[in-house]
């Protein structure tokens, strides 16, 4: 079976190291993008449903899902219908994604912007902070666990927070003081299956101190509320909001559907 992620981190390497030659650190930062940080980890855990709304236009496995979408046209009603902060993609070639959407996110916002993508060298830190991004993606499943200590340390040094993904037990060994919050992707970034009982197993194996989120495959309001119970605070959502015309209005009824099941349930 094809191996997507190890085409991906291949395709990044070679990215990144071009990065590194055609723009420096300090040109990044010429034109850096001024912004007063947003709390990543308490927005999440100050909002009552924790939804990290996601910017995506395509994925490996879905192809194009929203191949026109403009952050002008989404940011503003993700925050108005009540996401706790933003995940916008910025990879090219698989999500069709860039960096200027993060910059352009920012200029709309207040909410917190997790930059999403897969971060293995210093320099992506670099971008996400000169870009406006108030946090970013550790995947323990891209780097090793060495790598990811220092890019976290790097990372809080430059003021941002990290979101540290992972997908099975052994991963949880990566979580270290410089992680701020933890995901459990229900996606296999091998062959981009999904299964939501990957939260669900996990859930007892994460230190009850650091907040926890879930990741992929969450469609429904019935969903989030069993994923609450075993004590997730925040869900990243993209495809489920991405695929429709409207992606705020998406978010907008997600959350409608959350407080008819609490109600329900009164």
């Amino acid at each position: 079976m094809k191996d997507i992620l190890r085409d991906i981190i291949a395709d990044k390497r070679i990215e990144v190291e071009k990065l590194k030659k055609d723009i420096s650190i300090d040109n990044l930062y010429n034109n850096a993008t001024e912004h007063k940080h947003a709390d990543f980890r308490l927005s999440i855990e100050n909002t009552s449903n924790g939804i990290i709304a996601e910017f995506k236009r395509r994925s490996p496995s879905k192809g194009w899902i929203h191949r026109d979408a403009k952050p002008e046209d989404v940011a503003p009603g993700y925050e108005k219908n009540g996401a706790a902060a933003m995940s916008v993609l910025t990879d090219e070639k698989y999500f069709g994604g860039t960096l200027e959407d993060v910059a352009n996110v920012r200029q709309l916002v207040k909410m917190p912007i997790l930059r999403k993508d897969f971060t293995i060298d210093e320099y992506q830190l670099h971008q996400a902070k000169a870009f406006g991004a108030d946090a970013v993606l550790l995947i323990a499943a891209a780097i090793s666990e060495t790598e990811c200590r220092k890019l976290a340390r790097i990372a809080h040094e430059l003021g941002l927070e990290t979101l540290l993904e992972v997908h099975n037990e052994d991963e949880i060994s990566y979580l270290c003081d410089d992680i701020d919050v933890v995901g459990v992707n229900n996606r296999h970034l091998g062959t981009f299956h999904i299964d939501i009982s990957t939260s669900e197993f996990l859930a007892p194996q994460l230190p009850q101190s650091i907040t926890r989120i879930s990741e992929s495959g969450i469609r429904s309001a019935s969903d989030i509320i069993r994923l609450q119970m075993l004590g997730y605070r925040g869900f990243l959502i993209g495809e489920q909001f991405m695929s429709g015309d409207n992606p705020p209005e998406n978010l907008g009824k997600l959350n409608a559907d959350i407080e008819k099941l609490i109600t329900s349930s009164l």
